[in-house]
């Protein structure tokens, strides 16, 4: 009899659970909702069932059925971005209610562990100024986070144990650094709520987040789970589609502005142009995914790091190039240079500590490109073409708004000759009155190379220049050769 009674408990509980609408964790108290758009909200329910979804801000309902999975789907209109608190009722006969819901921009993180990377650090790794930024929080409780927990599955899931967080001094710690030093230079331009949606994990490759179609169309890795285990025992954050099922597929969903991206570090190595390739079809991916057309996509380039052991290999570089190759080819995206944003002591420390800046750049990005901030200057300046003139070689940079500072001690150039091995080159000013190509450039040269032919700036692995244009952000790193 007890057992019999066991089993209507649970029977009555399991009819009880169909009989309420289920939303993905990330549809809940505090989310922010992208502002006046058709954003989208889903779950759950008995097949069959008609779901009713109603809003604090507006008169009209929505409603879908369940399909014979149980899944539904609805757009509703958002209204303009406010601090006012907002809520949405999900009705299926029993309705379900979610509060201090705000309108505003929402951006996505993604990438790896320099993404990944919380105000509060990690391990041996810390943020500059944390503190400060703690106390600070306080005037920018605008702000809001979800994290995305970093699993693997082998197949794509729909939902993720997360929450909506609260910007304050007692949560943002656990933000992400560079997420949140975007989130809070936007919060500061626009005065409006800002959302950010967390889906990273530290050490992943770009084919971490490819789908199981990308990856057997054009790649070799494997696509069977064991089979990628085996492949990657020792690393497993190195795992292709794995990480993507678990950690990316929840938020797809989502109605989102645009994607933040700072990720490359595990791909240093790749063979010719297959990054850039496969960031291209990444982007494409995820774009597809979201369904909301050529969304914005602004990344950041690598850090300086002594990869390989050795300062003056050029593994790194090689990867950055890519990076501002997939730049070139990614319709709507940007890349922000942060070459000047280490210490010279972080020749091994792959998480610098300057992320404010970091983020800052991203935010400059957006401003500029998305929300009408024209006075916002977020290009870094890069090689426009060369000249060679005796023993020097003249320059011309683009986007440096008019300006190659330093003045005087300018630092990074190397220069060579038909032998192709480089000596470091002194920069210096030069211009001349009606001098045509003259005019303005940089002129570059060594005592050691009396025919150059090539130069590079900051083009190892780990070299700071000091290049910059009149918004103070650094010359991307380049080469004139393709030795």
């Amino acid at each position: 009899m007890k057992k019999i009674l066991t089993i209507l408990a649970l029977s009555a509980l399991t009819l009880s659970a169909q009989a309420k609408v289920r939303l993905p964790h990330i549809i809940c108290d505090n989310m922010v909702l992208q502002q006046q758009t058709d954003a989208r909200l889903w779950g759950w329910a008995q097949p069959g069932k008609t779901v009713k979804v109603t809003t604090s801000w507006s008169d009209q309902a929505a409603t879908a059925k369940a399909d014979k999975d149980g899944k539904w789907l609805v757009k509703i209109q958002t209204p303009k971005a406010s601090y006012d608190p907002l809520s949405i009722t999900f009705d299926d006969g029993e309705p379900l209610t979610i509060n201090n819901v705000l309108a505003g921009e929402v951006w996505v993180c993604a990438g790896q562990s320099n993404m990944e990377m919380p105000v509060k650090g990690f391990w041996m790794c810390p943020v500059k100024d944390y503190n400060q930024t703690v106390i600070d929080a306080a005037n920018h409780t605008g702000v809001r986070s979800v994290k995305i927990p970093s699993v693997m599955r082998s197949e794509p899931q729909d939902d993720a144990q997360c929450e909506w967080r609260i910007c304050s001094p007692n949560t943002v710690s656990e933000f992400s650094a560079t997420g949140y030093f975007f989130a809070r230079t936007m919060h500061q331009a626009l005065d409006i709520p800002i959302g950010l949606i967390e889906a990273n994990k530290g050490g992943t490759r770009v084919e971490s987040w490819l789908t199981k179609e990308n990856l057997e169309k054009y790649t070799s890795d494997p696509t069977d789970s064991v089979e990628i285990c085996k492949k990657w025992d020792k690393w497993d954050y190195h795992r292709s589609l794995l990480w993507g099922n678990g950690t990316f597929n929840p938020i797809l969903n989502y109605t989102v502005k645009g994607i933040l991206y700072y990720q490359g570090c595990s791909n240093v190595g790749d063979p010719g142009d297959q990054y850039s390739e496969r960031m291209k079809l990444l982007v494409d991916q995820w774009r597809g995914q979201f369904g909301l057309g050529e969304i914005p996509f602004y990344f950041v380039q690598i850090a300086p790091y002594r990869y390989d052991d050795d300062d003056n290999a050029i593994s790194g570089a090689l990867l950055r190039e890519q990076q501002f190759k997939a730049a070139q080819i990614i319709p709507n995206s940007s890349l922000v240079c942060i070459n000047d944003l280490v210490y010279p002591y972080e020749t091994t420390q792959i998480h610098p500590t300057q992320k404010q800046q970091v983020g800052e750049r991203l935010a400059y990005t957006a401003l500029n490109r998305d929300y009408g901030f024209e006075g916002v200057l977020y290009k870094s300046s890069t090689y426009k073409d060369m000249k060679i003139d005796g023993d020097a070689i003249y320059i011309h940079l683009d986007n440096n708004y008019h300006t190659d500072a330093p003045f005087e001690d300018i630092v990074g150039f190397e220069i060579a000759g038909e032998d192709k091995v480089f000596h470091p080159a002194t920069a210096r000013h030069f211009w001349q009155e009606g001098g045509g190509y003259w005019d303005e450039a940089m002129k570059i040269s060594s005592p050691e190379v009396k025919n150059p032919v090539a130069v590079r700036y900051c083009f190892k692995n780990f070299q700071i220049g000091n290049v910059k244009n009149a918004a103070n952000l650094p010359l991307f790193p380049f080469r004139t050769d393709n030795w």
